[in-house]
């Protein structure tokens, strides 16, 4: 079995090592990494070993990372901007992808959450069509792009404004025009990413028909509970921001409602939520219409 998997931040780094750790049949992983400050998909993948969250999966066997294939490619670019000869190579050889590359940035200008997480997904379907063996897409969204409502379902919720009108909105709409009806198409959601998130939820619904998808919804993802180190993380994003922030004794007061609970999910329990749906969707296959 070879996967695919488009690489942003810490879950992708604890799907990977789960995958070497515990799935003995796997045969390749396939990662896509965007170039950044001059290094290519292989420079970057040298560096993302370099974490400790490899530590446990390489003191067992070094040699596992040769199943570990970096793809140059970004999804902000036609064709995920990867090479053809890249491209046939996953068209024929990938069977489960895990798509979970997106902007988490709440203030990221509206145009570009568009552009990564409702046009990304759809340039990962539109790979996803010509592969020969897919057996499972799963698509990484949030507990949070149906916020603005009481009840919340196992459905993707229709938006007003369909993904394809949005998109093509986005591509002559001047940004202050974009500023002033985004209030109005994010219907009380705090911001463009809970809305674009929701968005690429549609356009599966609508895009996607015929193929394999399951659609995992994490709440807040914070450091691990066990695997692969108790307590590892990668970053001070979100509650960990705010957990080392209090014990450095940077942070020490900060308006809260007694009556609100933090939503959190340590990161090992969403991957161990994702390989198993990508097991389950490609052994039952579901009835599409």
């Amino acid at each position: 079995m070879e996967f695919l998997i488009n690489y942003t931040c810490i879950a992708q780094k604890v799907l990977v090592e789960k995958l070497l750790h515990s799935c003995n049949n796997l045969k390749t992983i396939y990662l896509l990494l965007r170039p950044k400050d001059g290094k290519d998909g292989r420079h970057r993948l040298d560096e993302l070993l370099l974490s400790k969250a490899f530590d446990r999966v390489l003191s067992k066997n070094r040699s596992i990372i040769t199943k570990i294939v970096p793809i140059t490619g970004d999804v902000t670019e036609e064709g995920l901007g990867i090479s053809l000869s890249d491209e046939a190579l996953l068209v024929k050889n990938v069977s489960v992808v895990f798509h979970c590359a997106a902007t988490v940035k709440f203030d990221e200008p509206f145009r570009q959450s568009v552009d990564i997480n409702v046009i990304g997904t759809r340039r990962v379907l539109q790979l996803c069509r010509k592969m020969e063996h897919l057996s499972a897409l799963i698509h990484v969204s949030t507990a949070y792009s149906n916020c603005n409502r009481q009840d919340i379902g196992e459905v993707v919720y229709t938006e007003t404004v369909s993904p394809t009108s949005i998109i093509h909105a986005t591509q002559w709409m001047s940004d202050s025009l974009l500023d002033a009806i985004t209030p109005h198409l994010i219907k009380g959601r705090p911001c463009n990413y809970h809305y674009t998130k929701a968005l690429a939820e549609n356009l599966l619904l609508t895009e996607g028909v015929g193929l394999p998808i399951a659609i995992i919804r994490p709440s807040i993802i914070t450091a691990s509970w066990k695997e692969p180190i108790p307590g590892w993380v990668d970053n001070l994003n979100g509650t960990s921001g705010f957990i080392v922030a209090t014990g450095k004794g940077i942070l020490r007061t900060m308006v809260v409602h007694r009556s609100v609970s933090a939503d959190v999910i340590p990161v090992d329990i969403v991957v161990n939520l994702m390989i198993p749906a990508a097991w389950q969707l490609g052994v039952q296959r579901p009835v599409t219409n």
